[in-house]
């Protein structure tokens, strides 16, 4: 349904409104009902709206980000030193839980191996035996992290990335035909490590299904044959939410990075991924923050066109989440104690977002308005619906006159300060939408 004022914009005006930042990665890759999971599958990932991505491995020693290796082109053997410094004493599963907890998050996604190869659990299938539980640590952290999560009662997310930079046939498939095919025995034998030792996975996160840096996803397929890969993680975890990296279209499309959300409703489930630190992904000496109302704005936005936030931190070489960022994410988990009702469980519309403006989220017989921005106008007025209305309040206490009027519903808004926004607005409904 859209925004009365769009219905009266002309021209670049409404092309700017209806137009969406959102970019999906995986849009192009390889389509197959058969191992998509059924939406009633999938409502307890769209209800939980709010997810904590965690970026940790040997890249955090050098801290500067989990690209180092390929950015600065560190030969293998002197990189794979780094595990023999990887002793992280202060690691704590239940921590990182904890926090995610305590900021309103509902899942978590550990990068259980990224690009460099360098596994985080007990891997029989790792090239090398390039993994944490055969190297100094001796430690399987992803069986400590998934016991976490369950303990915690949060979905359990892992990320594997099946390219490896160790590999010379990575750069060149065709031309070292042999490494790249150990490569992706590799890989196979891992995902099946991951998804058959560590009991129920919610959620497989692909990343780096392209070849040489180059192309899509779906333009690697030919290699990776995403369809079987995908058949057996069927095999061993038949309800796991999987994203579309793999070169298959997944369950829920992605969008990445910090880039501000605008536009219309999108339909299908999808998720924007994205940094609390925006300098990496991976731990990084250099700092730039996001501000708790940097990222409380942003799950609006995204809440609010259908999709879900998965707020990545990453630990130091130690173990340990930043305590400025777990400073963030307490004052973001604050907001969700009280505005959460609007977030979790809850379906975008009815009324469509105007960009910098509000978003409607609902749920039952409530409709949700976050308020992003006000000028000061006595009455906000939106578009109109076939429902009608029983009464309007804002969540942080008070009720608010309106009007259901012949162009919409008029809302009186008493004065907001711009400290105190987003406001959210709860309007009752006489029947369920």
């Amino acid at each position: 349904m859209a925004d009365a004022r769009m219905e009266t914009m002309q021209g670049d005006e409404l092309a700017s409104k209806l137009k969406s930042s959102v970019v999906f990665k995986g849009d192009k890759s390889i389509r197959n009902a058969s191992l998509k999971l059924d939406p009633k599958d999938m409502a307890w990932w769209r209800d939980t709206k709010f997810g904590m991505f965690i970026h940790w491995g040997l890249y955090a020693i050098p801290a500067r980000g989990e690209w180092v290796m390929n950015n600065e082109k560190i030969p293998a053997e002197e990189y794979a030193k780094l595990a023999d410094q990887f002793v992280p004493k202060h690691f704590d599963a239940d921590r990182w839980a904890r926090i995610a907890k305590n900021a309103g998050m509902k899942y978590m996604v550990l990068t259980a191996r990224h690009h460099d190869g360098f596994a985080l659990w007990d891997s029989p299938s790792s090239y090398n035996d390039f993994c944490s539980s055969k190297t100094a640590a001796k430690q399987d952290f992803v069986a400590e992290y998934t016991a976490a999560c369950r303990k915690a009662g949060l979905g359990v997310g892992l990320y594997y990335s099946p390219m490896d930079w160790r590999f010379p046939g990575y750069f060149q498939p065709k031309e070292f035909a042999d490494n790249a095919a150990l490569m992706k025995k590799q890989g196979y034998g891992q995902t099946e490590e991951l998804m058959s030792k560590y009991g129920k996975i919610d959620i497989l996160w692909y990343d780096g299904g392209w070849l040489a840096h180059k192309g899509t996803d779906a333009d690697a397929s030919w290699f990776w044959e995403p369809l079987k890969l995908n058949k057996m993680v069927r095999k061993y975890q038949p309800k796991a939410v999987i994203n579309p990296r793999s070169g298959w279209e997944g369950d829920f499309q992605c969008d990445e990075g910090g880039h501000e959300i605008t536009g219309p409703i999108i339909d299908t489930p999808w998720e924007k991924c994205l940094n609390l630190n925006k300098s990496s992904w991976g731990y990084n000496k250099k700092q730039n923050p996001m501000t708790p109302n940097e990222i409380i704005r942003m799950l609006i936005n995204v809440a609010g066109r259908g999709g879900n936030v998965l707020l990545n931190v990453g630990p130091g070489p130690d173990g340990v989440i930043p305590p400025s960022h777990v400073k963030i994410l307490e004052e973001v988990g604050r907001w969700l104690e009280e505005n959460g009702k609007g977030i979790y469980g809850t379906r975008p519309g009815p009324f469509q977002p105007v960009d910098g403006r509000y978003c409607s989220m609902f749920k039952d017989d409530k409709v949700y308005l976050h308020l992003l921005e006000w000028d000061g106008q006595k009455e906000l007025i939106l578009p109109k619906f076939d429902r009608k209305i029983a009464s309007t309040s804002l969540i942080s206490g008070g009720k608010l006159a309106f009007k259901q009027i012949k162009d919409g519903v008029a809302l009186v808004v008493p004065t907001v300060g711009k400290n105190r926004l987003p406001v959210l607005i709860e309007l009752v409904l006489e029947k369920k939408l």
